[in-house]
């Protein structure tokens, strides 16, 4: 049986001017898949989120995110997703509590709903004994998973993460992932972009993208047979090297 596709993306393409940030791509992501959306900094990974979470609109081109068209049904597809930005997205000058309760009411819960959600991260996390604490005051790899379970409080059909283990020490970069491996198994679709190049064996299937463009797409075992690769860093190597006509 063939999987459900919750992402459809079509020839998507945004210019800035005459400058082409994302440049005609397509790809398919499954239900439950954890998809990786690798390239270096500046490779276009975060306008093409942009594009796919409704915060950006495409030049042109056609897409779908949990059956809802990028550009026409904003606001159905923002009440079916999760998003993570790339910059902090939390409240500094709130506590951790009053962050998770803010953010349940934005995303259209109800108190009853905030008060258990809330219960359940703290739990989750076990952070119960500084959820009186303010953000500022929180080291960040507490913060980057506390931003997650925040993004993910009302069961979206996809969250949206996009470089999340940013700046964080290796350790807490895989406690991140055990984290996004939990929400999976609850149903939860997850789109990753990053460009930690190790970070691709921990999803289902990749893409590797350099210069606005889509330059290989599937799994890492495919991937490192189809460039004769040892790892995906070398696999980027070339797919730049090749770019450049090297």
């Amino acid at each position: 049986m063939t999987a459900e596709k919750v992402i459809k993306v079509k020839k998507l393409n945004k210019t800035f001017g005459k400058f082409i940030a994302v440049n005609n791509i397509s790809f398919d992501v499954k239900k439950g898949e954890i998809f990786g959306f690798l390239g270096a900094n500046g490779a276009g990974k975060t306008t093409a989120i942009k594009m796919l979470t409704g915060i950006l609109s495409s030049t042109s081109g056609e897409a779908t995110v949990a059956g809802y068209d990028i550009n026409k049904q904003r606001n159905k597809l923002k009440e079916n997703i999760g998003y993570m930005s790339q910059k902090f997205s939390l409240y500094e000058d709130l506590t951790l509590k009053e962050n998770i309760r803010f953010y349940g009411g934005i995303y259209g819960l109800s108190n009853k709903q905030i008060k258990q959600k809330t219960n359940e991260v703290l739990e989750r996390l076990n952070l119960q004994k500084i959820e009186n604490t303010l953000i500022s005051e929180i080291p960040l790899g507490w913060k980057q998973k506390i931003a997650f379970s925040v993004a993910i409080i009302h069961n979206p059909k996809i969250v949206f993460l996009d470089e999340p283990t940013s700046g964080v020490d290796p350790i807490t970069r895989r406690q991140f992932w055990n984290l996004i491996y939990q929400a999976t198994q609850d149903g939860i679709t997850v789109f990753v972009t990053t460009h930690y190049m190790d970070e691709a064996e921990y999803c289902d299937r990749i893409s590797m993208m350099v210069e606005g463009n889509i330059k290989a797409i599937g799994s890492v075992e495919q991937l490192l047979v189809k460039y004769k690769s040892k790892n995906m860093d070398e696999v980027f190597i070339k797919l730049a090297r090749n770019n450049e006509n090297i």
